[in-house]
C-alpha cells in the first residue's frame, strides 16, 4: 500500500505530513495510514498538471501516441486484477468476484478510450457548410486543459477510470482526489501510470479528506474542468465553487430509481432483477432500482418469492467464498442506513424482511438485505436515497399510475420496466424522466453507452463518446478566401 502522494511524476509526502486511517469494513480494523493531502498538496498537483498541459508533451502527442499509454495501463490492470480486487475488498467491503469484475471493467474502459483517442487522429476536423461562398469554416476539438476529478467510494478504481481514461485520451492532464474511505487503488493506479512511463504531471493523485483536499481542488483557479460523482449536497457545493471561475462541470449525483413490474412479467426473472438491482454492491449504487412498483394483481405472489429468495443471500466478508452481500463501507454509512430504516418504520413502513444486523456477525458493518412495504408516497424512505441494501415496494393500478409514481421524484438517474409486452415497455421507457432506462433488466452498464441523469441526478454524461466530449473544447476556425476586399471600409 502506497505511503505517499503522486505529484509531478514523483512520490512525495504530504506538505503537512499527516495521515488518516483506512478501515476494513468487514473487520473494523485499521489496515493502513494513508497520506493526508491538504490545500498545499492540491496546489502543487494543479501546478504540475498545468505545466504538463501548457509546456509538456502530452496534449501535443497524437491520439495514437496517447492510446499506447492507455493500452499499457489497461494491460497492467488486467495483469494485476486479482491483487487489485483483493485490495478493493479490504478497502470497500464488496465481494471479491464483484471487485475483480470492477477491475476488468476498469481495464476495458482504458482500452475503449484508447480506441477513441486514435479516432481523434482519423477525424481531426469537421468541415462546416456555409451559405456565404467567400468563406470556409471548420471545427476542431482540443483538450479542455487541467481536469480535477473527485470520485466516490462505491466503485473506487472503476469510477476513477470513468474520468481518468477519457481525460487522458482527450489530451488533458488531471488531478485525481479519491474518497478518503477508499483511497488505496487510486494510489495503485498512479503507480501503474508511473510504470508505463506516463509523462510527469499528466496524472496526479492526492488522497485526503473532503474539506482538506476535495474542496481546495474544486476551488482552485488553475483547474479548467471539474468532474464529480457523489451526493447531491456535495455536488451542489462543487457546482457553486466552479461558478466562481466559470469552470466546466460534469456531475453524476444521487438517484432513487424506480423499477416498474407489470402483471404479465415472469416472477422468477422479476425477482432476480429486483435483487440484483438493489443488493448488488450492498445497494451502494447511485442507479440502484430502490423503488419497486408492482402491478396489484402480481404483488402477493411476487412478494412471497422475493422474501424467500432474499432470505437465502449469503452475508459475510467479501473474501469468503460464496459471499453475495458484504458490509457497508463505513460505520458512518452503516449507522446512516439503519437510521433511515427506523425513520421509515416510524412513518408507517413495514419491514417484510431484514432491517437489522445479521445474527452471528458482531463485528463489521453488516446489514441484512431489507425489504420495506406499505409506506405512503410521502414516506422518507420512498423519496430519499438510502444507499444501502434496502428496497421499497409499492403497488400500482395501471400504466398511467406507474409512470406517475415513477416520475414523482427529484431524482432522474435511472429507471427500469419489466413486461412481456414490448410495445408497453418502449412506451413506458420513453415516458420515464431518467437518463438511463433498462427494459426487462436492471443495472447493466456498458462503457460504450452514455451515463448520467435528469433533474437533481446531475449534469452531463459520462462514458461512450459523451465521456470523451467532457474533456474536449470545440473551436471554430473560419477563413476568408476571396481575393476581393470585404468591402466594409475599403471599396
Amino acid at each position: 500500500m502506497k505511503q505517499k502522494l503522486f505529484i509531478d511524476g514523483e512520490w512525495v509526502s504530504p506538505v503537512r505530513g499527516g495521515t488518516f486511517p483506512v478501515v476494513n469494513p468487514a473487520t473494523e480494523e485499521v489496515i493502513h495510514q494513508a497520506p493526508a493531502g491538504t490545500a498545499e498538496d492540491i496546489d502543487l498537483a494543479v501546478k504540475a498538471a498545468r505545466r504538463a498541459f501548457d509546456t509538456g508533451p502530452w496534449p501535443r502527442l497524437s491520439g495514437s501516441e496517447r492510446a499506447k499509454y492507455l493500452r499499457a495501463i489497461a494491460a497492467r490492470l488486467n495483469e494485476r486484477k486479482h491483487e487489485l480486487g483483493r485490495l478493493e475488498v479490504i478497502d470497500n467491503g464488496k465481494p471479491l468476484p464483484e471487485a475483480v469484475w470492477d477491475i476488468e471493467d476498469t481495464a476495458g474502459c482504458f482500452s475503449y478510450y484508447a480506441d477513441l483517442a486514435e479516432e481523434l487522429d482519423r477525424n481531426p476536423e469537421e468541415i462546416i457548410a456555409l451559405a456565404e461562398p467567400r468563406f470556409s469554416s471548420k471545427v476542431v476539438r482540443e483538450p479542455i486543459g487541467v481536469a480535477g476529478a473527485i470520485i466516490p467510494w462505491n466503485y473506487p478504481l472503476l469510477m476513477a477510470s470513468w474520468k481518468v481514461a477519457p481525460a487522458l485520451a482527450a489530451g488533458c492532464t488531471m488531478v485525481l482526489k479519491p474518497s478518503e474511505l477508499t483511497p488505496l487503488t487510486a494510489l495503485e493506479l498512479a503507480g501503474i501510470a508511473e510504470e508505463v512511463g506516463l509523462p510527469a504531471g499528466v496524472l496526479n493523485v492526492v488522497t485526503g479528506l473532503g474539506p482538506d483536499a476535495g474542496q481546495p481542488l474544486s476551488e482552485h483557479p488553475g483547474v479548467d474542468k471539474l468532474a464529480f460523482t457523489g451526493s447531491v449536497p456535495t455536488g451542489a457545493r462543487i457546482m457553486a465553487a466552479a461558478a466562481r471561475d466559470i469552470k466546466n462541470v460534469s456531475l453524476e449525483l444521487g438517484g432513487k430509481s424506480p423499477f416498474v413490474v407489470f402483471a404479465d412479467s415472469d416472477i422468477e426473472k422479476a425477482v432476480e432483477w429486483i435483487m440484483f438491482g438493489i443488493f448488488w454492491n450492498q445497494g451502494q449504487v447511485c442507479s440502484a432500482t430502490s423503488r419497486v412498483l408492482v402491478e396489484e394483481s402480481l404483488y402477493p405472489a411476487l412478494m412471497e418469492r422475493l422474501v424467500a429468495e432474499t432470505a437465502k443471500i449469503r452475508i459475510g466478508d467479501g473474501l469468503s467464498d460464496g459471499t453475495l452481500l458484504g458490509p457497508l463501507v463505513s460505520r458512518g454509512q452503516y449507522e446512516k442506513v439503519l437510521g433511515m430504516i427506523e425513520r421509515g418504520r416510524a412513518e408507517g413502513a413495514k419491514v417484510a424482511f431484514g432491517g437489522k444486523r445479521p445474527a452471528g456477525l458482531d463485528t463489521g458493518y453488516f446489514l441484512e438485505p431489507t425489504i420495506l412495504t406499505d409506506m405512503n408516497e410521502d414516506n422518507f424512505v420512498w423519496r430519499e436515497e438510502i444507499f444501502g441494501p434496502v428496497v421499497c415496494v409499492k403497488t400500482f393500478m395501471d400504466e398511467a399510475d406507474a409512470v406517475r409514481m415513477a416520475n414523482d421524484s427529484r431524482f432522474g438517474l435511472a429507471a427500469a420496466v419489466m413486461s412481456k409486452d414490448k410495445a408497453r415497455c418502449e412506451r413506458v421507457a420513453r415516458a420515464f424522466r431518467a437518463g438511463i432506462v433498462w427494459i426487462n433488466c436492471s443495472q447493466p452498464t456498458f462503457t460504450e453507452a452514455p451515463w448520467g441523469g435528469y433533474k437533481q441526478s446531475g449534469i452531463g454524461r459520462e462514458l461512450g463518446r459523451w465521456g470523451l466530449s467532457n474533456y474536449l473544447e470545440t473551436k471554430q476556425i473560419t477563413s476568408f478566401n476571396s481575393e476581393e476586399p470585404w468591402g466594409w471600409y475599403i471599396k
